[in-house]
């Protein structure tokens, strides 16, 4: 699981608050953090993988939203391969863990270990928030018609710098002056806390909005599309909202117990002694949420791709051929490359007006199977309702 707590366990005079939840159960909840995300991680990499009985289709080229969604999913198993590796070591070798806990200890691996796994993890996860930041950007912003593959160089820029900005930044303060010794008291690892915590809230502040404001744009493209609002075009609008609300939903599911424990922990930091009878039953929430965030944290990377894609089956197809990927989009347009008239136009006036009316309906169709990618019905009401499929 993904907590500010594991860069704080490297600390020798760590606080009790942490001490508390790393040394409950540690056997128990190395496996269920290894059962977890070897579930997440077979099931994850199973949703992505080619399957039989798909129809290949001629993709020109990925959209920037498909290709955010697939970066999300490598974050994810990036982030589960290092929890299974840190825990793995945690229960294979008890004695090289011990020596963490040494103050002015000469073996500097233990320590080296513990900050680079715990690193790994944040850093990974603290990346995947900040692409699902963006996936609610580049939704609304397509169906503005504002973005393309172009910014997918910008979300790079931002998604990477942040991360690494904010994970290089927190661990920087939280081991000053040195990591064999922490500075005690809680106010030092405050903005550690905050840099782990900053994208997770983001995402449950922003993404909704942006989400809710997409949705609204879709049902405008939608009406503006042929002048009337159709039911199939309403069942689409729909899906589309659904999708999105399984995307928040997904998310809140697998992190509300993170803030639930820190705050529970954080309590008990400003309590001069954290083993009084009257928080007993703080001290067993803590820890009871610390092992859900041992299950949940994992299980994101699969929860997001039934989201994004549904149940794509189980019959895998492994043979090479060229054909469309899972995560590209369902519909896709060649509109761009002829959006513009030839500077020559012998045509009469009233094919012009209608050929630049159908490649309007043609980027629309484009925005909106962007945000609909992964469904078949959808993608078929967006070609039965489009006027080139009524022979327009």
């Amino acid at each position: 699981m993904a907590s500010p707590r594991l860069e704080t366990y490297c600390c020798p005079n760590r606080d009790a608050a942490t001490q508390l939840v790393m040394n409950f159960q540690p056997e128990v909840f190395c496996g269920v953090c290894i059962g977890s995300a070897s579930i997440s991680l077979l099931l994850t990499i199973l949703q992505l993988l080619p399957k039989k009985g798909q129809s290949p289709r001629k993709m020109p080229k990925a959209s920037s939203s498909s290709t955010i969604l697939l970066l999300i999913s490598i974050c994810d198993i990036l982030g589960a391969l290092g929890m299974i590796f840190r825990s793995s070591v945690w229960l294979g070798f008890p004695g090289f863990i011990a020596n963490i806990s040494v103050v002015n200890g000469t073996d500097v691996w233990p320590s080296t270990f513990c900050v680079g796994s715990a690193m790994w993890i944040q850093l990974l996860y603290s990346a995947g928030f900040w692409w699902l930041f963006c996936y609610a950007v580049d939704s609304y912003l397509v169906v503005r018609r504002s973005a393309g593959l172009s910014t997918i160089v910008l979300y790079h820029m931002m998604t990477w710098g942040l991360a690494v900005l904010l994970c290089v930044e927190g661990i920087a303060l939280l081991y000053y002056p040195s990591l064999s010794s922490c500075e005690n008291g809680v106010e030092h690892a405050i903005p550690h806390y905050i840099t782990t915590y900053a994208p997770l809230l983001l995402v449950l502040v922003a993404n909704p909005i942006l989400f809710r404001r997409t949705v609204s744009a879709v049902a405008s493209l939608l009406k503006g599309r042929q002048g009337i609002y159709t039911e199939n075009e309403r069942r689409l609008g729909t899906e589309i909202q659904m999708r999105f609300f399984k995307i928040m939903l997904v998310f809140v599911i697998c992190w509300s117990s993170n803030i639930i424990n820190e705050t529970l922990l954080f309590y008990l930091e400003m309590q001069p002694d954290i083993n009084e009878m009257p928080l007993k039953n703080i001290r067993s929430a803590a820890l009871i949420t610390w092992i859900i965030m041992g299950v949940l944290n994992p299980m994101q990377g699969f929860l997001f791709t039934l989201a994004f894609y549904g149940w794509t089956g189980w019959r895998v197809d492994l043979k090479w051929r060229k054909r469309e990927i899972p995560w590209e989009s369902m519909s896709s347009s060649t509109a761009g490359e002829n959006a513009y008239p030839s500077p020559v136009n012998y045509q009469s006036n009233i094919h012009d007006s209608k050929k630049i009316s159908t490649t309007d309906s043609q980027q629309t169709d484009e925005a909106i199977s962007m945000l609909s990618e992964g469904n078949t019905s959808s993608d078929e009401r967006i070609t039965r309702s489009s006027p080139i499929y009524q022979g327009w």
